[in-house]
């Protein structure tokens, strides 16, 4: 009876080990979800910054490029599968970002808009 009680108490010791290794797993998982968002939020806003710096929501062509190519440098700060989009309505200016997170399915998508007085 002794052995039985033991290896019940070593089968739930063990399940909640397991589950513990998986919420550590999924904590990493949204801790670097949270970094790359942050990133492309910062990286929306440099962009931006140009945009109110020149007073207009256009851009040069040579900062839009430099800017897409740091969108996806992950060696300099850029994101994994980043790809940066600037289009110009009028006043208004988006800024998207996408990215693909390892593991991840889908990509996700951060989009800024700004509109100049």
């Amino acid at each position: 009876m002794a052995l039985i009680e033991v290896l019940m108490a070593v089968l739930i010791f063990s399940v909640g080990i397991l589950g513990l290794v998986g919420l550590q797993s999924r904590a990493i998982q949204l801790s670097m979800d949270t970094e790359d968002r942050n990133r492309a939020a910062l990286l929306a806003n440099e962009l931006v910054n140009e945009m109110w710096l020149r007073r207009a929501p256009t851009v040069p062509a040579d900062v839009v490029t430099a800017w897409k190519a740091k969108v996806a440098a992950t060696t300099q700060s850029g994101l994994p599968g980043g790809e940066g989009e600037y289009s110009v309505t009028g006043r208004q200016a988006d800024v998207t970002i996408k990215w693909q997170s390892p593991g991840a399915s889908a990509k996700s998508q951060l989009t800024t808009r700004v509109v100049l007085p």
